[in-house]
């Protein structure tokens, strides 16, 4: 099986975070194919960013259709998670989508701690319709390149907004943003409830999806595009929207 982890930002390291964390949960036989945008922002932190992200990370996609088993989009706002569903011939799941129902299995309620602003992972959860499920959100004074350069100095602040979350009600919690990528087995010895990291979990449900063999859906919003003529845009995701 062939698991292509794809990134939708142009910066490597937190690529190759997610390509580790996943080789980690991979199951033996399972190839994890990592993979970076050509273009597009170094890190994802607007509305407007994560547009042109959605951009490169289609046309990424569309290079590797037909030659992988599945998708996991290693971006903690599940960016273009639709559209590349709609346009894959391969199973695609997010990573905060992951995360957050298997949480769901892990409790009745979870919470979820991130760098900096939380709205877009607020409305994130609702498009998934787990807002009823959620305690609540908790965003840490950091960034994403922070926990590339200062692992143990972010880990301390999660530990501390992963104990307010807990004392709230959460029965376990989301760790979200592709930069913590593997870092919950280092603070789970620490956390009063289970911590869930969406490249692992992605990995698992994946692998379960491809046993599956679950037929793409012929008909409705998830349907494989036909007959539509896209200019200016890769000559892969061209073919995609064409139906080749």
């Amino acid at each position: 099986m062939r698991i292509l982890v794809a990134n939708a930002n142009t910066t490597e390291a937190i690529t190759g975070l997610c390509a580790a964390a996943a080789r980690a949960a991979a199951s033996p036989g399972t190839e994890i194919l990592p993979a970076t945008p050509r273009f597009g922002p170094a890190v994802i932190s607007s509305r407007a960013e994560n547009i042109v992200a959605g951009h490169a990370l289609l046309e990424l996609l569309a290079t590797h259709a037909g030659q992988v088993d599945a998708v996991l989009l290693a971006v903690s706002h599940d960016t273009a998670l639709e559209a590349a569903r709609q346009i894959m011939p391969c199973p695609v799941v997010g990573m905060t989508e992951a995360a957050c129902l298997t949480a769901c299995l892990a409790g009745g309620r979870f919470g979820l701690v991130t760098f900096g602003g939380t709205e877009t992972y607020r409305e994130r959860i609702a498009q998934h319709g787990l807002s009823v499920r959620l305690v609540g959100l908790t965003g840490i004074d950091a960034t994403p390149q922070d926990a590339v350069r200062d692992p143990e100095d972010v880990a301390r602040r999660l530990q501390s907004a992963i104990a307010r979350l807990a004392t709230e009600g959460a029965d376990s919690v989301v760790l979200g943003g592709a930069a913590l990528a593997g870092m919950a087995p280092k603070l789970q010895p620490h956390s009063p409830v289970p911590l869930l990291d969406g490249i692992a979990c992605g990995v698992r449900l994946l692998e379960m999806l491809v046993a599956l063999g679950l037929p793409k859906p012929g008909l409705g919003s998830f349907a494989a595009p036909r007959g539509r003529e896209v200019g200016g845009v890769d000559p892969a995701l061209a073919a995609l929207f064409r139906g080749g």
